[in-house]
């Protein structure tokens, strides 16, 4: 169980200083604390503001309070000190919220307690106090400026983590809103957002699927705290800021990051289409072994997009396919698969003749064109339409895919 800073005092060494000297410190206040903040702004740059400024204010105040408090420890050690707690632990918010560090606070004390100390035991020495306190002179010095410094810290770190929370809150809010698709409904600007979360809002972001990772922990080389995360049911979706720029995190980090995981790379797009990265590496996961996707690994969705855009509505494309080319499920299996594979090779042609479509199978030419007349036939005529094609060639797609 931890003492609290009012037992620290009350067990310190002030029992065995005399009373008279905690009443000679108050007589010399002024002139010690100048010394103190002095040599405080000599040797800690952080603290070298002018003494009119609102921080040269704050440690002028600091160490006179912090003398004050060791006289009234010195003149009645078992004094109560809680207010004085509380104003050490505000010095330590004030002194984070202004960007100092707990290094420089715990340095000012330092001096001020070498300072202190040796100016304390000349007020002792000219009232011809007993020489025997000067060791429990410099040791009491020690205790109190501990005790301080501690409670300084403690002020600093409850204020960092307040802000750091409060930080972290806004980034999932800000992550929920980028991974949230517009729905008509006026929405706060992302800029505020990102803003108010201390994220400067990239050109382009890309959004990483990782499955069954939520509940772990996730970090990307070179990317530091720049990662927006959000768990997504047992998934995590992390943000990756310009995911094209070089000085981040590129794909093969990505996938050393992700080994032994299912993870999918979302296509990069502007932050107000964010979401839409994460609907590709969503449907990408769930198609991986579709498109021929390891169980494990990553899975970069930017360079699949269409198999991806047509998987996405695979249940259409069945239906797209019987009514396209119900012509080829009446044949013989063998003689199906060939005609289809003409078709295919006739709709990725450039000029669509027999010669390219044989060079493309592999086939004689005469092959290739006893085929396409069986085509022709087949479908009426209709190879000649532009419409008929695209839809044909998206149904031939997609059944490969399906397969």
């Amino acid at each position: 169980m931890q003492n609290s800073p009012g037992d620290t005092f009350a067990r310190g060494p002030w029992h065995e200083l005399p009373a008279a000297l905690g009443t000679l410190i108050r007589t010399r206040i002024d002139a010690i604390a100048a010394d103190m903040v002095e040599a405080i702004r000599q040797e800690v740059p952080a603290y070298r503001s002018p003494l009119d400024s609102a921080m040269g204010r704050d440690l002028v105040d600091a160490v006179c309070r912090a003398m004050r408090q060791f006289a009234e420890l010195t003149e009645a050690p078992e004094s109560a000190q809680d207010h004085h707690v509380s104003h050490f632990r505000h010095l330590g918010r004030v002194e984070f919220l202004n960007g100092r560090t707990t290094d420089g606070i715990q340095a000012a004390f330092r001096v001020g307690a070498r300072v202190g100390s040796r100016r304390y035991a000349e007020v002792a020495r000219t009232a011809a106090l007993p020489t025997e306190i000067v060791l429990p002179l410099h040791e009491a010095v020690l205790t109190h400026i501990n005790a301080l410094a501690n409670e300084s810290v403690k002020g600093f770190v409850a204020a960092q983590t307040r802000a750091e929370g409060e930080m972290q809150r806004n980034r999932r809010a800000l992550a929920q809103a980028l991974l949230e698709q517009p729905r008509g409904t006026p929405r706060e600007p992302l800029e505020t957002l990102a803003a108010r979360a201390r994220w400067p809002l990239p050109a382009r972001v890309a959004c990483l699927l990782v499955r069954n990772a939520a509940g772990g922990r996730f970090a990307l080389p070179g990317q530091g705290r720049d990662l927006l995360t959000l768990p997504r049911g047992a998934d995590l979706v992390v943000v990756l800021p310009e995911p094209d720029s070089g000085g981040q995190a590129g794909t093969e980090d990505i996938r050393a990051a992700v080994r032994g995981r299912t993870a999918a790379l979302g296509p990069a797009a502007a932050p107000h289409d964010a979401w839409l990265s994460l609907v590709c590496a969503r449907l990408a996961l769930n198609h991986h072994r579709d498109t021929g996707a390891p169980d494990d690994g990553l899975l970069v969705v930017g360079d699949r997009l269409a198999d991806i855009h047509l998987l996405g509505g695979a249940h259409i494309g069945r239906l797209l396919g019987d009514r396209v080319l119900g012509a080829l499920d009446g044949l013989p299996a063998g003689r199906a698969a060939r005609l289809a594979e003409t078709l295919e090779a006739l709709l990725m042609s450039w000029g669509r003749t027999a010669p390219e479509v044989a060079r493309a199978l592999g086939i004689h030419p005469q092959t290739a064109r006893k085929r396409l007349r069986q085509l022709d036939a087949l479908f009426d005529g209709r190879l000649a339409d532009p419409g008929f094609r695209f839809e044909a060639l998206l149904a031939l797609r997609t059944r490969a895919l399906r397969r």
